[in-house]
């Protein structure tokens, strides 16, 4: 099956340029929103199959990739929630599956309690836990910080396999060309608020379909948090990839795929045997 068309843009959506990548695919529209250090372009290997099901638009979240940064914006889970809601009314879209990871799944969780209009079901790809009186996020911020420096300074990508020795020379060649664009200030409070914003408190309120995808070799989610997340809102629906670490996709690409078919009802696995 060929590529879907790709194209680049931007819009403005709460107050700020929003810049997004759009994978023209044949079915109803899927936002996917990145972590905490990953510009939209990094995406694409992951976006290029979501497109032979979803009309795919991958965001830069403020302060990243294309869009709005600088030190005049706030970097906020609100802040970043609302963008997510705004560029979705400013795109005229509907029904939209959001499919965060990382921190784009917390901010996927907070657009939804906050006002859930034109949204219609969450994907949550191992979200972080953490938060006020819990335990910490378990990579630590010199990890972010460093490498961003490094980025700024110019590196390539062997110099960024010291920080994700698993990667492929061109995933890892994309990070390096990319990561200068994550704006320090930003990565900061984002990283912060793993720790100081209770998602928790969001998930009894949470209406719309929703999964949860679990790294089985992440750290992130253990099943003490399942079973507290699953008493908390009962209706989240649980998939497991066994193999894969915190970054799901590039450690086990496939066992992405199959969660995602037991999350959404797809046939990605089916469709690539």
């Amino acid at each position: 099956m060929s590529p879907a068309p790709v194209s680049g843009g931007n819009v403005q959506a709460n107050r700020i340029r929003q810049h997004y990548v759009r994978h023209r695919g044949p079915g109803a529209p899927l936002v996917l929103v990145p972590g905490i250090t990953s510009p939209a372009v990094t995406w694409t290997f992951v976006a290029e199959r979501l497109a032979q099901v979803f009309d795919v638009f991958v965001l830069d979240v403020r302060g990243r990739g294309l869009s709005s940064t600088g030190p005049d914006l706030d970097y906020g889970l609100d802040a970043m929630a609302d963008d997510l809601t705004g560029f979705v009314a400013a795109k005229g879209l509907s029904g939209v599956t959001v499919l965060g990871h990382s921190m784009g799944a917390r901010i996927a969780v907070r657009a939804a309690t906050r006002d859930a209009s034109g949204l219609g079901r969450l994907v949550l790809v191992d979200p972080p836990v953490s938060g006020p009186g819990r335990r910490a996020y378990p990579s630590k911020l010199p990890w972010y910080v460093d490498s961003i420096r490094q980025a700024e300074a110019g590196m390539d990508a062997e110099a960024m396999r010291a920080f994700c020795p698993t990667w492929t020379p061109e995933q890892l060649a994309l990070r390096a060309e990319w990561l200068h664009t994550c704006y320090e200030p930003a990565i900061v409070t984002a990283f912060e608020g793993f720790h100081t914003d209770d998602i928790h408190a969001d998930l009894p309120a949470l209406a719309l379909p929703t999964g949860l995808m679990v790294a089985g070799r992440g750290g992130v989610i253990e099943p003490a948090d399942e079973a507290e997340i699953l008493s908390l809102n009962p209706a989240i629906r649980i998939a497991h990839v066994p193999a894969a670490g915190h970054m799901i996709p590039w450690d086990d690409f496939d066992g992405f795929f199959e969660a995602l078919d037991t999350i959404l009802g797809t046939s990605f696995a089916k469709a690539a045997a």
